[in-house]
């Protein structure tokens, strides 16, 4: 496929991948994750040609244009889109599959100053949640899903989920829709919730054990009370 046709189908998955959009007006304007890939795929073209220097003064204004940050010497496959996009980076040796849906705020970084491979590569069919911070020479494999603001710093399976800080792989609250990200786990609010309902369990516990500490303890705090009353009066 060559570069004009690869851009003509960037434009065209927008228009599959929001509902929000409804117009060529509004695709002008509002759309710079669309844009900074066109952009992208003509730096990288003169990049490989060895026209590094061009190449990175594109892609640097675009930058100014966009608030997206692009290494031309990544690799970003077919039909990407990045919604929003604001504050996403891609770094030089990033590799981006087909049909990757990015939100704003993803971060591919690198954790090394060597040369070589340094950045993740994210395979066919990934969803990275907003403010996702994927960093290292790791995989995110195929359909997988990173929670929104999530710290990713190893490989994640095909068809996994990926959340929290750093992300750690789970089973459920997968879910086919790409969209959907109301339907992953927070697994912050499930520990709290067991947590006091473990805490409700003892306190139970120690009441029906302890009756006579309990009023002596509801004594003690009614003395308290009077007194800091007084001490306002």
């Amino acid at each position: 496929m060559g570069l004009f046709a690869e851009i003509k189908e960037d434009f065209s998955n927008a228009y599959k991948n929001d509902p929000a959009l409804n117009s060529g007006f509004d695709f002008l304007f509002n759309y710079p994750g669309v844009w900074a890939v066109a952009w992208y795929r003509v730096a990288h073209k003169l990049y490989m040609a060895n026209f590094k220097s061009l190449a990175r003064i594109i892609m640097g204004l675009t930058q100014i244009l966009t608030n997206i940050d692009i290494h031309p010497g990544a690799v970003i496959g077919k039909r990407v889109f990045i919604d929003h996009g604001t504050g996403v980076v891609i770094g030089q040796t990033a590799i981006v599959e087909d049909d990757v849906l990015i939100y704003q705020g993803v971060t591919l970084g690198g954790v090394s100053l060597t040369q070589g491979k340094r950045h993740p590569t994210v395979k066919k069919g990934a969803v990275l949640g907003a403010g996702a911070k994927i960093l290292g020479n790791i995989v995110i494999g195929e359909y997988a899903k990173i929670g929104a603001n999530s710290v990713v710093v190893k490989h994640v399976p095909d068809n996994a989920t990926a959340i929290g800080i750093p992300a750690s792989v789970i089973e459920k609250g997968r879910c086919k829709d790409p969209l959907m990200h109301n339907l992953l786990p927070d697994i912050n609010k499930e520990m709290f919730e067991y947590l006091l309902k473990r805490v409700a369990v003892l306190e139970h516990i120690l009441v029906e054990d302890n009756k006579e500490l309990l009023e002596q303890d509801l004594q003690l705090e009614n003395i308290y009370e009077s007194f800091i009353r007084a001490m306002k009066n």
